[in-house]
Parts: structure tokens; C-alpha cells; sequence
């Protein structure tokens, strides 16, 4: 991807495309209402008020998303946060737990009512409440990685 979500990059609106369509697809219902334009929709979800972000399909899969809500929850920059293992999105004693939990998805499709302690830059630790992931797979079949959104967490666990 080609920097972070931006009007220069239309918001990144391709990867928004896959993101919203590979969750209407296993959902069966929208994640987040189509504006009159892809760029308007990737800026509005970019912006929204919870937290999505995604990874890729390498073998230790790297962040490939993140909006705006999630990258200052995790404390990133976009280039710090496209350069991370998504593993590091929790703390070492809870990274076999994570992984267990992205193959149950990738097997399944998706998961919903998931909630786990996660960790920031800073090293802050909080608690996703109610996250829903799913596996990102254009309408051709081509895998792209998977997806997290949740729109509860809380630091006073």
C-alpha cells in the first residue's frame, strides 16, 4: 500500500472495497453504509468513531490497515504500523491464544463476541470487548489476509 489513508491515495478505497466486502459477504449484512463514492467511504470509515484494522497473507502476517481510531488506540504511525506482525498487537503470553484464534477464523470465515487484552507502543495494555474478525477475500477468491473491528475497549481491566 502506498502510504497511509489519504485524499492524495483516495483513502486507500481498494483495500476499504475487499474490507467492507469480504465482511457483507460473511456477515451477510454491511459493516458500514457505501457513501456516493469509494474515496467518500474509505475517508469515512478512515475517520469513523471504532477501531478496524487489518494484516496480510505473509507467513508471520504484517498490519496492513489501521484507521484512525485504531492506530492512535495502538499508539502507531502508519509506516511503524505497516512494518508490525499483527502478533504484536498482543503481548507475548497472549500470542498463542491470538494465533489459535485467527486459525479457528481463517477455518470458519469469522467470529464475533471476541474480546482479549491487547498492548500499544507505549506498552499500555486494554481490552477489546465485542470484536468481530473475518477473513478479507475478494469476490474472485483471492485471499487478502484478515480483519478486526471492535467499537468497545477499556483500560480498567
Amino acid at each position: 500500500m502506498s502510504g497511509p489513508p489519504s485524499s492524495d491515495n483516495g483513502y486507500l478505497a481498494d483495500h476499504v472495497e475487499i474490507l467492507l466486502d469480504s465482511y457483507r459477504r460473511a456477515l451477510g449484512r454491511p459493516l458500514f453504509a457505501d457513501l456516493d463514492s469509494s474515496t467518500a467511504t474509505a475517508r469515512a470509515l478512515f475517520f469513523a468513531d471504532f477501531a478496524i484494522l487489518s494484516s496480510g497473507t505473509e507467513s508471520d502476517p504484517l498490519f496492513s490497515y489501521a484507521n484512525q481510531t485504531a492506530l492512535a488506540l495502538f499508539e502507531l504511525d502508519w509506516a511503524t504500523l505497516i512494518a508490525l506482525p499483527a502478533r504484536e498487537s498482543a503481548e507475548p503470553a497472549h500470542q498463542s491464544a491470538r494465533a489459535k484464534l485467527m486459525a479457528e477464523v481463517e477455518s470458519a470465515g469469522f467470529t464475533e463476541g471476541y474480546s482479549g487484552v491487547r498492548i500499544s507502543a507505549s506498552g499500555q495494555r486494554f481490552m477489546i470487548e465485542d470484536a468481530t474478525i473475518w477473513n478479507l477475500v475478494a469476490a474472485d477468491g483471492t485471499a487478502y489476509g484478515q480483519a478486526a473491528t471492535f467499537k468497545k475497549w477499556r483500560h480498567d481491566f
